[in-house]
């Protein structure tokens, strides 16, 4: 591996079913430095990080996001966004610290006392630490999609899983990954969301649901798309292999388990060889 040729740069993994799965999200505005694992007790300390990760474990998972360039050091007051992706609802608060996050009730919407959020977030890695590709390939993209979207709707963030996919992002309030957007098309991603209109380009999934799910629902979303139907961000749901429309329709995917050698994972790795999941056939069931 050379400089020139980094983690995401080796390009034979499909994109979907690599989706980060997390059902709940607490994204903490946070504008000190990110260690290479957020709660890896380099970011907040030992004791705050043991007290945080016994609190999320098994109910959420933790992002942290700053505002790209200087705007992203500012000290002061801190948003906090709670992400319920299983109702597509994000809801925020303004709070001092990370210590805020020890009295949230993670256990549904409604329950802190947070204002609904009438937005998408798009959450671009730029997570150096972890894996210089989002540095080199998220800051950039970040910084751009600010420029063109000024206000709350873009940030940088922490790792996003799939930094060989950078640049990689995370749409809320739906919990989906994007990855390998050019400037062009994470625009076009931007502006999709901003409608509630599903976005396939780049799609690695909906974290909601495993590798299947993911695969199926993307699948008949395609197929979906080319017959000329619109879709919105959750219209479809996955049951392993199972995809349901709102409206009652039912499609059954037939899937089959592939190799794809020469995965390289993380810069630095030696390339592997991996598995991905591929959707052979779609019947209505």
């Amino acid at each position: 591996m050379t400089d020139q040729a980094r983690c995401s740069d080796i390009q034979v993994e499909p994109l979907p079913g690599t989706a980060k799965q997390e059902r709940v999200y607490v994204i903490l505005e946070h504008v000190g430095g990110w260690s290479r694992d957020v709660l890896d007790g380099g970011t907040f300390g030992a004791e705050l990080t043991a007290e945080l990760k016994a609190h999320l474990k098994g109910r959420a998972g933790l992002q942290l996001i700053r505002r790209p360039g200087r705007a992203g050091r500012a000290e002061g007051p801190r948003r906090l966004y709670l992400v319920f992706a299983d109702e597509g609802v994000a809801e925020q608060l303004v709070v001092a610290g990370p210590e805020a996050i020890l009295q949230l009730d993670l256990g549904g919407p409604g329950r802190n006392g947070a204002e609904p959020v009438g937005h998408p977030l798009v959450l671009v890695c730029t997570h150096g630490k972890r894996d210089v590709c989002c540095a080199l390939k998220g800051r950039p993209l970040a910084a751009e999609l600010v420029e063109r979207y000024p206000g709350e709707v873009v940030w940088e963030t922490s790792h996003t899983k799939g930094h060989r996919f950078a640049p990689s992002l995370l749409l809320m309030p739906w919990g989906y990954s994007f990855g390998r957007l050019n400037p062009s098309a994470a625009t076009a991603l931007v502006d999709a969301a901003l409608a509630g209109e599903y976005f396939l380009p780049g799609n690695r999934g909906r974290g909601l649901y495993g590798p299947v799910g993911q695969v199926a629902e993307l699948a008949v979303a395609t197929s979906l798309t080319e017959a000329g139907e619109t879709l919105r961000f959750g219209d479809l749901a996955a049951d392993g292999d199972v995809v349901t429309h709102t409206d009652g329709r039912r499609w059954t995917v037939a899937m089959k388990k592939q190799e794809v050698t020469g995965v390289v994972s993380s810069c630095g790795d030696a390339p592997k060889t991996g598995t991905s999941w591929v959707a052979e056939q779609i019947s209505a069931a």
